[in-house]
């Protein structure tokens, strides 16, 4: 999910290593909601770094379906963005991050 929105990023001109900056700006810059991409990035960490957790083959199959949805909505918005609409969130970014 978050190599999908680097993607987008990409695709109007703008680099950004940190994960957590780019959920938020996920938000600023295209007004997209970002709350499922945050509780995933959430989830992941508490998987990923303690042992103090059980996870069933029901709950990772829903994630990997939220991850296919959202990976899925990126995709059509990048395809979807045209010349005016990259300037528009090139704009955006430019007031957010200067």
């Amino acid at each position: 999910m978050y190599y999908n929105v680097l993607a987008l990023f990409f695709k109007i001109g703008i680099k950004c290593e940190n994960h957590t900056a780019s959920i938020i700006l996920l938000k600023k810059i295209f007004g997209l909601d970002n709350d499922i991409i945050k509780k995933v990035k959430k989830e992941r960490v508490d998987k990923q770094y303690y042992v103090d957790f059980s996870i069933t083959k029901e709950e990772v199959d829903k994630i990997i379906k939220t991850a296919e949805r959202f990976n899925a909505e990126r995709f059509d918005h990048i395809e979807s963005l045209n010349r005016s609409m990259i300037e528009e969130y090139r704009k955006n970014a430019r007031e957010i991050l200067i």
